[in-house]
């Protein structure tokens, strides 16, 4: 069984394509996975608020344009593990054609993403096995499977990224006085954009527009509210003709330990033109200098 949750939209949700922006998303799908737990769990807060997030992948499939409705959000459980399980969800709108009123209405998908969710025990602070009663409640609402996840996440070779100072808000906390999920998206967009600004400034050429096509991300351990800042160190790793990938890492400014790793896929667009472009020769050539260097 999929669970249905209506998202409203707000005005600053949009970027400067007038879509909602990529970190957004990651918004909608918390809201829609909190009302799935509601449903799943009436009377029980305090369960849904002992789960963390151990890892996200979101699709970007087609731009969302601000309106006064809601949209669509279906959501769904996909695998039930000893100590996680997924949801799945697809945000979408129902649309008919205007051309024949009576034909059925066909799906305009516009993310795909999935979750994988770990309870944990609040007086230990720690995960803890999903109990039987869980199972059973998550069982209702388990549908067709998720895809395969994405492939793991490489290291960052931090001697050929960019490095960015990343200071930690205090709205960006949650109730569990560690930063929430969905700013670890915003966190990563401000880190790329800053290296781009960088590229683009040294060689001389304008910042093109940029599109996010994939975002993954593996939550390692918390972030917390403090006065130093933590790094970003954020690295090309592949360069194609119209797209490229990158990778990051948020680390502690003191030491190694990791507390994510992403990978995302950007795609260079022309906003006249609706449609893929090949980026300026000298920013390309730029973006192949920090690819890694092969063993």
């Amino acid at each position: 069984m999929r669970h249905l949750y209506r998202c409203p939209m707000r005005w600053a949700d949009l970027d400067l394509l007038g879509h909602v922006n990529n970190v957004v998303y990651a918004d909608y799908l918390q809201e829609a996975r909190a009302d799935l737990l509601r449903t799943m769990m009436p009377g029980r807060d305090h369960l849904a608020e002992a789960i963390v997030v151990v890892r996200n992948e979101v699709t970007y499939l087609a731009p969302l344009l601000l309106r006064t409705e809601p949209v669509a959000i279906e959501c769904w459980v996909t695998h039930v593990r000893a100590a996680s399980f997924t949801v799945a969800y697809e945000i979408y709108d129902e649309v008919g054609d205007d051309l024949d009123p009576s034909a059925p209405a066909q799906r305009r998908v516009y993310v795909r993403a999935s979750t994988v969710l770990a309870p944990v025990d609040l007086a230990v602070g720690r995960p803890r096995r999903v109990s039987d009663a869980e199972r059973e409640v998550l069982a209702r609402f388990t549908d067709e499977p998720a895809d395969d996840p994405a492939p793991r996440i490489p290291r960052v070779d931090r001697t050929r990224a960019h490095r960015f100072p990343l200071p930690v808000r205090f709205s960006d906390v949650d109730l569990y006085r560690h930063v929430n999920n969905v700013v670890y998206f915003d966190y990563l967009q401000e880190s790329r954009i800053r290296m781009l600004d960088e590229v683009v400034a040294e060689v001389g050429v304008e910042r093109p527009h940029i599109v996010t096509a994939q975002t993954d991300v593996d939550y390692v351990r918390p972030i917390v509210l403090r006065a130093e800042p933590y790094d970003v160190w954020t690295q090309v790793t592949r360069v194609g003709s119209r797209s490229m990938t990158v990778v990051s890492e948020i680390a502690d400014h003191e030491g190694d330990g990791v507390a994510a790793r992403a990978r995302v896929a950007l795609v260079f667009f022309d906003v006249d033109a609706g449609r893929a472009i090949e980026p300026p020769a000298a920013l390309r050539d730029r973006l192949l200098a920090q690819l890694p260097v092969q063993a």
